[in-house]
């Protein structure tokens, strides 16, 4: 795979397994996490893997709520006081305290301009940016028990609720990884196959694609988005459209478990039984049992599979996002889950 190591905020490209050009991936993320220092101590929380890794394919562009709102740094610590619903941003070492109106105005309008993000990657605890588990601070001092994610990610998931969003530092589990990285191209794919040119021919051929991508996230949603596409409706074009897309990305919210990524690969199987020999067959099946047992990781399955496929299966098979993903190999992610 050819890759262009270039990043610019304003162009990126790479060149994936099927040598398809894909434009720039852009994802948000909190400054403090390219090293900006933007923190109230006056520095940063870098990320090593979006700082080294990821900033090889996606074009981030940054944005620090508190900043944009004019308080500085160093500056005091905030936290949410009162209502875990309709909290105040207070300074910690002055309860009763409230900028939060200095705070929502700002980080509401950078939201009204990001519908051309395909992700976001957000600071782990934060008021303003975590996802969730933010504390809520009682008159008397105590956290509520009830959390909440943090103002700006609330206003971010208001505007974009099938935005791919993650906290940097959940990146640091594979499943999650895996499952982010997936989220966030086949959120880009959408966009720019489907919405690009919305039609019924544009929706059906991106669901063949991820056809089994979905059948390994949730075998009802499956079933159901098949029903959506084949059904005859009254529903208009975009309201389909809507009603997939919505549906699609909570299908693909959450990691995929083993057993529904086994019953995928055996699926999969059923485009060689007619071209290879029962020997082959049970020597597939076997690997895909270590997998089921977590002897091996999904790369090892399935590259056997993709070998197969390629020699003996169909065109159709070769184009599942599920054996050619539409994020790049060098990534590496299949094979730690």
């Amino acid at each position: 795979m050819n890759s262009n190591k270039t990043v610019t905020q304003q162009s990126l490209h790479f060149v994936n397994d099927n040598k398809d050009a894909v434009p720039a991936i852009k994802v948000g993320i909190s400054s403090c996490l390219l090293g900006q220092n933007v923190r109230f101590n006056g520095g940063h929380s870098r990320s090593s893997y979006c700082d080294n890794t990821l900033q090889n394919h996606f074009s981030f562009e940054t944005f620090c709520p508190e900043m944009a709102a004019g308080f500085g740094t160093p500056r005091p610590t905030l936290r949410l006081e009162g209502d875990p619903d309709f909290p105040r941003l207070a300074y910690s070492k002055q309860p009763g305290s409230n900028v939060i109106e200095e705070f929502l105005a700002p980080s509401q309008r950078h939201v009204e301009t990001l519908d051309h993000l395909d992700g976001y990657i957000l600071m782990k605890k934060s008021p303003s940016c975590g996802l969730s588990r933010i504390k809520v601070y009682q008159e008397n001092g105590n956290p509520h028990t009830t959390q909440r994610s943090g103002l700006f990610t609330e206003l971010l998931l208001k505007k974009y609720p099938h935005l791919p969003v993650e906290e940097d530092a959940r990146l640091n589990d594979p499943a999650l990884r895996e499952n982010f990285i997936l989220r966030v191209y086949a959120h880009h794919e959408f966009r720019h196959s489907v919405d690009a040119k919305l039609s019924m021919h544009a929706l059906l051929e991106f669901h063949s694609r991820y056809k089994y991508v979905v059948m390994s996230q949730s075998q009802p949603v499956y079933k159901t988005l098949g029903k959506l596409l084949s059904e005859n409706s009254s529903m208009s074009i975009s309201e389909r459209r809507d009603c997939y897309f919505a549906t699609f990305m909570e299908a693909l919210s959450k990691p995929a478990k083993r057993r529904d990524h086994c019953n995928t690969l055996m699926h999969l199987m059923g485009y060689l039984k007619r071209h290879v020999t029962g020997r082959v067959r049970r020597d597939i099946l076997e690997v895909i049992e270590q997998y089921r047992r977590g002897e091996v990781n999904l790369t090892t399955p399935m590259t056997l599979l993709q070998h197969y496929l390629k020699h003996y299966g169909s065109e159709y098979a070769k184009q599942q996002r599920y054996i050619t993903p539409y994020y790049p190999s060098e990534l590496g992610i299949r094979n730690q889950i």
